[in-house]
């Protein structure tokens, strides 16, 4: 039945492209051959920087113009359903940047008032959807303990890294001590995020955490 019922809600609900809301053409899926062609792609050594607490990160697409709005969508107008799409953009970016180093797959958490307020984990989603294309699992390792203002609404890396200052605990230590972890959300800005989520896993023995995020904004 899954033939027909696809065929229908692609009737009733025609696809569009993630990114410009354009309808898709046959042959087109999750975005357009213009997206395709002309958004912000991150490459070689350009998708790629170094940060503390963690080795690497990697990330396909720049955060800006339709990238941004559409990452926006997503985290603020309950449009959850992109998170497959994004999920094979960030898959192809570990695929490409990060392979062999990870054990472990996890993400980035939400604390529970926002993810109350917003009705989901955007990074949950994200992380579940890239595991599912690289053949593997999310787990949960990390907790957000306490609410913390959005750090995009915050300028200087410094107020950034006080923001997330103590904000995450480890679920369960003995779940990545000596492990690699890979560590995903849906945007790095500074990193001062990925920064305190990774001390607070190499706090508890992880060997080394590597992140990819969809979009990176600086």
């Amino acid at each position: 039945m899954s033939g027909p019922v696809n065929w229908l809600l692609d009737l009733l609900f025609p696809p569009r492209c993630i990114f410009c809301g354009k309808l898709l053409a046959d042959g087109e899926r999750d975005f357009c051959a213009r997206c395709q062609r002309e958004l912000p792609w991150l490459e070689g050594p350009a998708a790629e920087q170094k940060g503390e607490f963690f080795s690497l990160c990697a990330a396909p697409l720049r955060y800006q113009g339709a990238v941004r709005d559409s990452i926006r969508r997503y985290k603020f107008k309950g449009r959850q359903g992109y998170h497959k799409a994004y999920g094979k953009l960030v898959a192809q970016c570990v695929h490409d940047h990060l392979a062999g180093r990870y054990d472990l797959i996890t993400w980035v958490p939400l604390s529970d008032k926002r993810k109350r307020e917003r009705g989901y984990d955007q990074a949950f989603l994200l992380a579940s959807a890239a595991a599912l294309e690289l053949g593997d699992v999310a787990v949960e390792t990390l907790r957000k303990a306490r609410n913390t203002d959005p750090q995009s609404g915050l300028e200087e890396e410094s107020a950034r890294r006080a923001n997330v200052l103590g904000a995450y605990t480890a679920v369960d230590p003995e779940l990545v001590a000596g492990k690699r972890v890979l560590l995903i959300d849906d945007v790095v800005t500074t990193g001062s995020t990925f920064s305190e989520c990774a001390r607070t896993l190499r706090t508890v023995g992880a060997a080394d955490v590597v992140c990819a995020a969809l979009a990176r904004a600086r």
